[in-house]
C-alpha cells in the first residue's frame, strides 16, 4: 500500500515556477516507478511526466512540458517533484502524482495509487 500526498500548487502568473511535491508514505517507494499527470476543466487526463524507480536519466515527458518541466525524485525521502518552469495558461489544472510498478506502465496511466490532486492555476 502506497498512500500519496501532492503539494505547492497555487496560483502564478505567465512566466513564473512553480514546484510540486508528491510525499510517499510506505517503505516500497523505491520500488516504483512514479508519474506525474493533470487535468485540466473539460478535458480528460493526461500524461506530463515519469521517472523510473531509480531516477537517474530515465525521465519521460510530454512534448508540451519538454524543456519547462523537469521530474525528479529523492528515495531517500519518499518524495517526488516536479519542477516547472516558463508556466503558461494552458498548464491550469490539478496535478495528480501516481505510482506503478513499471515507469512504461505509468506513461500508460496504468497506475497503482494515486494522490488527491493539487490545484495550478496560470494567469496571462
Amino acid at each position: 500500500q502506497v498512500q500519496l500526498v501532492e503539494s505547492g500548487g497555487g496560483l502564478v502568473q505567465a512566466g513564473g515556477s512553480l514546484r510540486l511535491s508528491c510525499a510517499a508514505s510506505g517503505r516500497t517507494f523505491r520500488e516504483y516507478g512514479m508519474g506525474w499527470f493533470r487535468q485540466a476543466p473539460g478535458k480528460e487526463r493526461e500524461f506530463v511526466a515519469a521517472i523510473s524507480r531509480s531516477g537517474g536519466s530515465t525521465r519521460y515527458y510530454t512534448d508540451s512540458v519538454k524543456g519547462r518541466f523537469t521530474i525528479s525524485r529523492d528515495n531517500t525521502k519518499n518524495t517526488s517533484y516536479l519542477q516547472m518552469n516558463s508556466l503558461k495558461p494552458e498548464d491550469t489544472a490539478i496535478y495528480y502524482c501516481a505510482v506503478a510498478q513499471e515507469v512504461k506502465l505509468v506513461i500508460m496511466q496504468q497506475c497503482d495509487y494515486w494522490g488527491q490532486g493539487t490545484q495550478v492555476t496560470v494567469s496571462s
